[in-house]
């Protein structure tokens, strides 16, 4: 006999576990990584400078997560110890990173206007040097400072503190999607002499992990048999077409959303392909957000030659056009294909021809792909 739900059920244990920022208590696949971070900021638990570091890796490798999960157990462990989180993507002003950090050691925000950057500054070194608090920075995705040349500055001030402000003692954590970024190229010698970086990656999670992942999120997630074994199989093969983490995660999600409004006990085939036409676009505006501007054009201008064309584009036709748009060597041309295809926003295939030409495949609707890439 064929079961319905009563309207006032839900197939969720609990629906948060399957939100792309929850901090998961087992954290797994990352614990070098966890330790790595861990380390950097130990001096800080006993009163000394902490460690500067870059976490570098794709998005959807966890970095953001590490980070929270450790900064979380700061708040737990000392009030010597101050952590701030500044998103890059909305905060990328000196005054955004000022304020933010501002509010984290005051309790309030500054006033939205009036307030100068400079009385911000001010307040932050007097308060770490009178109360013998050490900060902690962490600027998610630092490569978007790069973009106004506000990153030199930032990081100047911050770790530059002490001189102003006797006993103000301050670190960084720079979590970096972009994998271009090469810091000492970008930054002022007088930056790099007080930032020391030591950098740890962050690999693409393997098929396997995924799976386990999301095997026990579902487990803790949802109520039992919810997800039969054939779908959560189809479920990995639509997340691995991203290879992304977060794709996953939405994926059953909004999978048994629609099986939850449909009054079912469990997720169907057509649930998770209707799903997936939604979670796609989650690696997809996540992806578009780590290229810098150029990457962005040239992206958009594939995109663009794939709406108006029913066959393959070669990667020989694609240059030609890019180049009357933007100023680009094909050595460069040919690294930003590599990076899309290791993205997963482009899939490239060799032709039947010598040299490097390849044959580009846009992973998503061009037509998407253009709207995100602006």
């Amino acid at each position: 006999m064929k079961k319905y739900l009563y309207s006032d059920e839900t197939l969720f244990r609990n629906r948060d576990l399957f939100e792309i920022d929850h901090i998961p208590e087992e954290f797994n696949y990352r614990e070098s990584q966890l330790k790595d971070i861990a380390f950097a900021l130990q001096p800080g638990l006993h009163g000394s400078r902490p460690l500067n570091m870059a976490l570098r890796g794709l998005p959807g490798t966890g970095k953001t997560t590490a980070v929270r999960r450790i900064f979380s157990e700061v708040e737990e462990t000392t009030r010597l110890l101050v952590p701030v989180y500044v998103n890059c993507q909305t905060e990328h002003t000196k005054f955004a990173v000022f304020a933010k950090i501002y509010g984290k050691l005051h309790g309030h925000q500054p006033p939205p206007t009036g307030t100068p950057v400079r009385k911000l500054i001010y307040d932050v070194g007097k308060t770490l040097s009178e109360k013998g608090i050490v900060l902690s920075v962490c600027l998610d995705d630092a490569n978007y400072l790069l973009v106004n040349k506000a990153l030199n500055e930032i990081l100047y001030t911050i770790l530059r503190l002490y001189e102003e402000f006797p006993n103000a003692r301050t670190g960084v954590l720079l979590p970096m999607s972009s994998m271009d970024v090469h810091l000492p190229q970008e930054l002022d010698p007088c930056v790099l002499s007080v930032l020391q970086l030591k950098e740890v990656y962050f690999a693409p999670y393997t098929e396997e992990e995924i799976s386990e992942i999301l095997k026990d999120r579902i487990r803790k997630g949802l109520y039992p048999n919810v997800v039969p074994e054939s779908m959560f199989n189809l479920i990995i093969e639509q997340t691995m077409r991203c290879g992304d983490l977060r794709v996953g995660l939405d994926l059953v999600k909004q999978s048994a959303l629609t099986a939850e409004r449909a009054g079912r006990t469990a997720i169907l085939e057509e649930d998770v392909l209707e799903a997936y036409e939604i979670s796609k676009y989650v690696h997809l505006s996540s992806s578009v957000r780590a290229l810098t501007t150029d990457e962005k054009t040239l992206l958009y201008q594939i995109a663009d030659m794939a709406s108006d064309n029913d066959t393959y584009l070669t990667s020989g036709a694609v240059y030609e056009s890019a180049t009357a748009k933007m100023k680009i060597s094909y050595t460069g041309f040919y690294e930003k294909l590599r990076k899309f295809d290791q993205m997963r926003l482009v899939e490239l295939s060799h032709l039947n021809q010598r040299g490097r030409t390849r044959e580009i495949a846009l992973r998503y609707d061009p037509e998407k792909v253009k709207e995100v890439c602006g």
